[in-house]
This record gives C-alpha cells, sequence and structure tokens, in this order.
C-alpha cells in the first residue's frame, strides 16, 4: 500500500469508486519543501494536488505557545523541525493498518500488510513505480482461511473481513464520519468487530486530522512515560492527564514524541 523509500512517497487515493495512484519524490528540503508529483492519469493531477496539500497536518496557531512552556516538545521540534502526521484518506487501508498492527511489532505489521495487499490489492503502476490498493468488496468476499495462509492470526482475519463488510456495503466512509463529533465517531468504529478505542482515536487522529491522543497506544504510552513520567509504561488515564495541556495541538505533539522516542528501527 503506502510507500515511503525515503525520497519517493508511493500512495492511492479513493475517487467515485475508482483508485488514483500517484508518486511523490522530494525535491526540496526543511527551508523550502516541496514534492515533484507524477499522477498516472493526468486529468486527476488538480485532485491529488489538493489532496497532497491537506495530507500534512499543520501546526495550530496554539502551536507556539505551547512550545515555549513544554520544554520536552520545544526540544524534540528543534531537533526534528518540519515533523507533522500525515493524513490517511482511505478508511478501508487505515482500519487494515491498524488491525494488523495489533500485539504486534510493527515489522510484522507491515510484512503482513504487504502480503495482504498482494493477495487481495489492485497492482497501480507509474512509471517504474508499483503500488497496491485495497479492495473492499474483493477483500469482504475472501474467507478466514485465505487470509490465514498469510499469517494473519484467525480473529485478525475475521475483523479484516467485517472492516470489509462494512465499507463494502456503504455501512462506513470517511466522509460520513467526517461530520460526526468525536465521540460518535468513536461509537461507530469500535461497534465494529476487532476495532477498540485505540484503534477509533487513531482514525480520528490519522484519518480525519483531528487533534486526538490515542492514549491507549502502547507506543503513545512508552513514550508519555518516558518523556513526561519517567515511567516505562503508564496506565491510559496517567496518559490523558501528562498531556492535557497539548490542547489543539495534540496531533502534532503526538508525532514529535512519537518521532523522538520511536525505538531504532521504527
Amino acid at each position: 500500500m503506502d510507500r515511503w523509500d525515503g525520497e519517493t512517497l508511493l500512495r492511492t487515493h479513493p475517487l467515485d469508486g475508482r483508485t488514483v495512484p500517484y508518486a511523490a519524490l522530494m525535491t526540496g528540503n526543511l527551508e523550502a519543501p516541496a514534492l515533484r508529483v507524477t499522477v498516472a492519469d493526468p486529468a486527476h493531477a488538480a485532485l491529488i494536488e489538493q489532496v497532497i496539500r491537506a495530507s500534512f497536518i499543520a501546526a495550530p496557531p496554539e502551536f507556539a505557545a505551547l512550545l515555549e512552556r513544554d520544554p520536552v516538545l520545544a526540544r524534540l521540534n528543534a531537533r526534528y523541525p518540519g515533523v507533522r502526521p500525515v493524513r490517511q484518506f482511505d478508511l478501508l487501508s487505515a482500519l487494515v493498518r491498524c488491525i494488523s498492527a495489533q500485539q504486534v511489532n510493527l515489522r510484522w505489521a507491515v510484512t503482513t500488510r504487504r502480503r495482504l495487499a498482494e493477495a487481495f490489492g489492485e497492482p497501480h503502476h507509474i512509471g517504474a513505480h508499483l503500488v497496491y490498493s485495497l479492495n473492499a468488496k474483493r477483500l469482504a468476499e475472501a474467507n478466514v482461511g485465505e487470509i490465514r495462509a498469510l499469517q494473519f492470526t484467525t480473529r485478525k482475519a475475521e475483523y479484516l473481513i467485517a472492516v470489509a463488510e462494512a465499507i463494502a456495503g456503504g455501512r462506513l466512509t470517511m466522509a460520513t464520519l467526517a461530520a460526526l463529533p468525536d465521540e460518535v465517531v468513536i461509537s461507530r468504529l469500535v461497534a465494529l468487530r476487532g476495532i477498540g478505542r485505540w484503534t477509533a482515536e487513531w482514525i480520528l487522529a490519522r484519518g480525519l486530522g483531528r487533534p486526538c491522543v490515542v492514549a491507549g497506544d502502547l507506543g503513545v504510552r512508552k513514550a508519555v512515560g518516558l518523556a513526561y513520567l519517567d515511567a516505562p509504561l503508564p496506565p491510559e488515564a496517567e496518559v490523558r492527564r501528562a498531556v492535557a495541556h497539548w490542547g489543539p495541538s495534540a496531533g502534532i505533539a503526538q508525532a514529535l514524541l512519537l518521532h523522538g522516542f520511536a525505538p531504532p528501527g521504527e
């Protein structure tokens, strides 16, 4: 699915039942960031330009004041200038990312996602590049055994099929969720098998671009514990209290913290 080799980002964007693939090559620098974008179908160039501009979540006006009173974030922002969350507009891909990462390390999650994309996805060529998109209808028609063969657990296979069925049937869309308040979005998502609150909060943060702290996520708990609490793995409630001051800048702050405190290689 999404691929990034340090220079080129390969992605797809859903459009009216079709998929638009594109490649974005980094050509700028921190002072003057720039991307040279190639779209498989030039007719979609204007749309993809809008998508890319909306992909990087900008810091809100309150961010500067937050840096002044939070030395942890100030140090991270100085060390990693320009680190920002990148939104995921494809709801199926976003949920598959979350399900695949449950109770495994990120390297294994990436491996199983690649296998899923190759087995049930659609390949798209952009010049010499290849990227896959997932088709909800095709994945919904899969059986548990087929997904188990890719080394997903039985439960995860069931969850993936259930999510694909909800999206293929039109019961769940990113546009519908975008019109709802946070807690209603969470309630809609956790009604699906295999989707807990932390997964729903990741959709809020990375799918909808809202300033949501995913306090139940293992990586977030570890990072907040190291940065603010001198504790290896604080409980969710302590995490929420420790970062309540982030406010509207929570999405940017969370991305900086995860980037700064991520284990080597992740």
